[in-house]
């Protein structure tokens, strides 16, 4: 393929995109959820940040040990994030009158970031809550890290054959086999502070330790309406959500309804995908064809040259060894003519001298 055929063709599929329908992620309209959803209620309030909903992840998710064990609080001392290996981390914050603490997760939006811009659809947001994620066919951009208002998905970057995107499932493959009936974090925790059942049922719960214990909490569910909703809801204490280090700028509106402008170019990426790898295959297979028909001439040529080479250097050689073998020869011959000639006077000679003595006697 020619690079101006290349770009030709890259231009008419952008032609054709513009003329496709809007991304469906982006089509403005919002999702109030499944009606049987559930999700999970974190009372920062009951939080001690003993960690043991980390290891109760871990244990569920056979995941990698981490480099210190789940006894040792010292980490605590140092903000962390989720990440490939380690689904759910606890930090430690300074409030009003001590320490806070807070589990962080993916928060299984109602309206999953991560889902609306994947091209490919590897996110899926299941009746149950939870959003999971299908690696087969991920094609690693990573658009959904990027989007994530929570910044929770993580890369595995220390993969080179099959990395994935790595985030909590809510523990949906393992409830779903009846393995559990709820997240490990959940069934680990051994103050309370998760609490886990219908979506509409945790705000109820939630609402009802608001009047019940008065200036205990903020008076506001964290997720029941920021970005769209989630799935993972927070309460507070009076130090608020911004000393837990949480976002407070979010808004009520979900990514799919903010982007739905930006998004409606995913059609055209779409489209622009299969030329784009197309085209740079097609032109590499091309370079690759040239370079090893290059190649294959240039063996060729270095093969002739070198037989050429060795062909002139045995006529050489035989030349000369001819040439040597004639002297040879003729050195032999004239060695053996001299031989005879200096025989010949030798044998004369002797035959005058026997005459002479023989007249002498006379």
């Amino acid at each position: 393929m020619k690079r101006r055929q290349f770009l030709g063709l890259l231009g008419a599929a952008g032609i054709t995109a513009t003329l496709g329908t809007t991304a469906q992620a982006a089509g403005g309209k919002s999702f109030d959820g499944y009606p049987d959803a559930k999700g999970v209620l974190f009372d920062a309030t009951r939080c001690i940040g003993c960690r043991k909903c980390e290891a109760g992840c871990n244990k569920v998710n056979k995941l990698p040990a981490p480099p210190k064990p789940f006894e040792d609080l010292a980490v605590l001392e140092k903000e962390r994030r989720t990440d490939e290996k380690t689904y759910t981390v606890v930090n430690k914050y300074q409030g009003k009158s001590g320490p806070l603490f807070r589990k962080i997760q993916c928060n299984h939006c109602m309206e999953p970031a991560c889902a609306s811009v994947c091209f490919v659809r590897a996110f899926t947001k299941n009746p149950d809550g939870s959003v999971t994620y299908d690696a087969d066919v991920c094609v690693g951009c990573r658009y959904c890290m990027v989007a994530c208002p929570f910044n929770v998905p993580a890369y595995e970057y220390d993969d080179p054959l099959t990395p994935r995107v790595m985030k909590c499932t809510m523990c949906h493959d393992q409830i779903q086999k009846g393995e559990i009936n709820a997240p490990g974090c959940v069934i680990s925790c051994p103050k309370e502070a998760l609490t886990y059942g219908k979506r509409d049922d945790l705000i109820e719960i939630a609402r009802e330790r608001m009047k019940k214990n008065p200036g205990r909490y903020v008076k506001h569910i964290y997720g029941e309406k920021e970005m769209g909703g989630t799935n993972w809801l927070y309460m507070a204490g009076t130090d608020g959500f911004s000393a837990l280090g949480m976002r407070e700028d979010l808004g009520t509106k979900s990514v799919p309804e903010i982007s739905a402008g930006p998004l409606s170019v995913v059609p055209m990426v779409a489209a622009l995908w299969p030329a784009l790898l197309g085209g740079v295959w097609a032109m590499n297979k091309r370079k690759e064809k040239v370079a090893e028909e290059e190649q294959k001439a240039a063996v060729k040529a270095a093969k002739a040259a070198t037989k050429a080479e060795g062909e002139a250097k045995l006529a050489k050689a035989m030349e000369s060894a001819e040439r040597d073998k004639v002297q040879a020869v003729e050195r032999e011959v004239k060695r053996a003519l001299e031989e005879a000639e200096a025989a010949r006077k030798e044998a004369e000679a002797a035959k005058t001298e026997t005459a002479d003595k023989d007249g002498e006697g006379a």
